[in-house]
């Protein structure tokens, strides 16, 4: 297999398994295509790359910004911008597992919260209700602790050891 084949089908698998992970195959394989670059990349050539058109290579930039793991870089003298990707995997993964809880794990505490903090008016029915969702408020409450934990590995002895475990 070539280098462009091998980085084809790189950005292509790569962008196939975002959707398992919560982002659109587009945004997966833009920053599969900066995060095996050796230099940053322009949007008009993210654009070629990809085949997109510049709403889509736009918006999804933008996401990935926002996500904290792509950033925008100036080159003196161009006019254009270019982007390159966080490189460091475990600054990556620290990345992606914070804002994966900011978006989906925060507001399902927010809604466990609320309807298991309903008024019982005492049928077995709501009391098991309330007792399965006041459950799973503490299960995923203690989870995302324990990933807050993990992600601050960098200032915890604990953690650091955890992780060369499991590498």
């Amino acid at each position: 297999m070539e280098f462009r084949e091998a980085k084809n089908k790189f950005v292509q698998t790569w962008g196939a398994l975002g959707s398992q992970w919560g982002i659109n195959k587009t945004m997966a394989q833009i920053h599969a295509l900066l995060m095996v670059s050796n230099e940053a990349v322009s949007m008009e050539d993210i654009m070629e790359e990809l085949q997109i058109s510049r709403g889509n290579a736009s918006m999804n930039l933008r996401a990935l910004m926002d996500w904290g793991i792509v950033y925008k870089e100036y080159k003196t003298g161009e006019r254009r911008e270019y982007f390159t990707a966080e490189k460091d995997l475990d600054e990556l993964a620290v990345k992606i597992s914070r804002e994966r809880s900011k978006r989906e794990i925060k507001p399902a505490l927010k809604v466990l919260k609320e309807v298991s903090s309903i008024e019982a008016d005492g049928t077995a029915e709501e009391r098991h209700f309330i007792e399965q969702t006041t459950k799973l408020y503490d299960f995923v409450l203690k989870a995302d602790n324990v990933l807050d934990k993990i992600t601050e590995y960098k200032d915890n002895w604990l953690a650091q050891i955890l992780i060369k475990f499991m590498k």
